[in-house]
């Protein structure tokens, strides 16, 4: 079963958010979450403030959208569609790590910024909580793929995506307090280890 494929204007808006965000997150790391306002924001991007809104209707946004959710549920389609809910979506996440994280790049750079704003805000660590829900949910209609819905089995992988995503978000934190400096997909790998065993990874 494989995963609804971005549009081009999907992949447009993904890019034109990407450019946005390579200016705002900087900005923010720099001088502050609260400090920096909207229109500073649109100016260095060099866009108006209508279509600054028309792509983040708010400044939580800027830091918290991204476009992980279709690589994780890509990752779950790609794979084989046997194993444990946890194994498949453990595996799509440490995937997914390697390529959002396989050398350090300036996206690694803006990774770490975003991360440590999610960290050290309180708006942004709440509003983190809504971001997190729509993750799971790309991640149990990957699972799902083109199968008719079935509320036991999206309830099974609604609860092994939510905890597999506790899992990595431990993983996260260290990789941002730690600056970037271990393996980011080997300590996702450590943190569903924990939680769920060895099997989960294949390890032993």
């Amino acid at each position: 079963m494989s995963a609804p494929q971005p549009t081009l204007r999907d992949r447009r808006r993904a890019e034109t958010q990407r450019a946005i965000q390579a200016h705002a997150i900087p900005l923010f790391a720099e001088r502050g979450y609260d400090a920096v306002t909207l229109s500073e924001i649109a100016a260095a991007s060099g866009i108006s403030p209508m279509t600054l809104y028309r792509h983040f209707p708010t400044k939580e946004d800027l830091v918290l959208v991204g476009q992980q959710d279709q690589l994780i549920a890509d990752r779950i389609a790609a794979g084989p569609a046997d194993g444990a809910l946890v194994q498949r979506i453990g595996r799509a996440l440490i995937e997914a790590a390697d390529l959002i994280s396989g050398s350090r790049t300036d996206a690694d750079d803006l990774l770490l910024d975003r991360l440590r704003l999610m960290i050290t805000v309180p708006a942004l660590r709440a509003r983190h909580l809504d971001s997190q829900y729509a993750t799971q949910q790309a991640i149990v209609d990957a699972l799902r793929g083109d199968a008719a819905a079935d509320p036991e089995s999206d309830f099974r992988a609604w609860a092994a995506a939510g905890a597999c995503l506790a899992a990595m978000n431990a993983a996260l934190t260290r990789w941002a307090t730690e600056d970037g400096r271990p393996d980011l997909s080997n300590l996702i790998a450590a943190a569903l280890t924990a939680a769920f065993g060895p099997d989960v990874t294949g390890g032993s």
